[in-house]
């Protein structure tokens, strides 16, 4: 379903006051309006006849709301990163602190995503660390440590229900983006393997890796499947791995 121009998304993490305090400012700047809600409570889509975009967001000054003024419905697909992105950690750090060492893994991911050092290499050099830890820690630190950043699950669920398909793809491990994307709304997902002998991390990742090349490649791939256009695509990250 196509919306008239100009139009603007809202989304607002605090709850549907903000929302109904926004729609008064719009309508009292453009008059009559097109409404959408796209999740109840947390996104709506205003579009109009005519007005101008760059006026009506700066009537919206003050007001604790993201938004955008794009046309969503022009994208396809989305392809996000999760650590650090959809999420509000680094899932090798926080599963390191479980085999008391994190400080070394940090020092090593924190130079891998400001691209001084091959990520493949650093991936394995960081998994190795973990060699001999028990697989239930992998479980705990999910519970304990991973959470999704504000706005992340409104984001993904808005995407969805404007007909885009929601991909996760990470340079981390699937046991951690399987979760993830299930609690975020994402229609799939993928990610490193971590190796085991059934009851401990072998230090080992499966392979090939994916990092850098292979997440464009996903989204090549996806697009080609969709028949959509690079341009009909979005795709967000944290790092020099994005």
């Amino acid at each position: 379903m196509e919306f008239e121009l100009p139009s603007l998304i809202l989304v607002s993490p605090t709850g549907e006051k903000v929302l109904e305090e926004a729609l008064a400012r719009i309508e009292a700047l453009w008059g009559e309006v097109s409404l959408r809600t796209i999740e109840a409570g947390e996104a709506l889509h205003i579009s109009a006849a005519e007005g101008d975009i760059e006026e009506a967001i700066s009537w919206l000054d003050g007001l604790p709301l993201d938004f955008s003024s794009r046309t969503p419905e022009r994208m396809g697909l989305l392809v996000a990163d999760m650590d650090s992105t959809i999420i509000g950690c680094e899932c090798l750090d926080e599963l390191a602190d479980f085999a008391n060492k994190k400080a070394e893994v940090s020092a090593i991911t924190e130079r891998a995503m400001a691209g001084e050092l091959n990520f493949e290499g650093a991936l394995t050099e960081r998994v190795a660390m973990l060699a001999g830890l028990e697989l239930a820690a992998l479980q705990a630190c999910y519970d304990a440590r991973v959470a999704l950043n504000p706005g992340a699950e409104v984001f993904v669920k808005t995407m969805a229900s404007l007909g885009a398909h929601c991909a996760l793809v990470s340079g981390g491990f699937s046991f951690f983006t399987s979760r993830v994307a299930d609690r975020a709304g994402f229609h799939t997902n993928r990610a490193n393997q971590l190796l085991d002998d059934g009851t401990y991390l072998t230090g080992k990742v499966g392979m090939p890796i994916l990092g850098k090349e292979a997440k464009l490649a996903a989204l090549k791939e996806d697009a080609a499947r969709l028949n959509l256009d690079l341009s009909q695509t979005l795709a967000i990250g944290d790092g020099a791995n994005d």
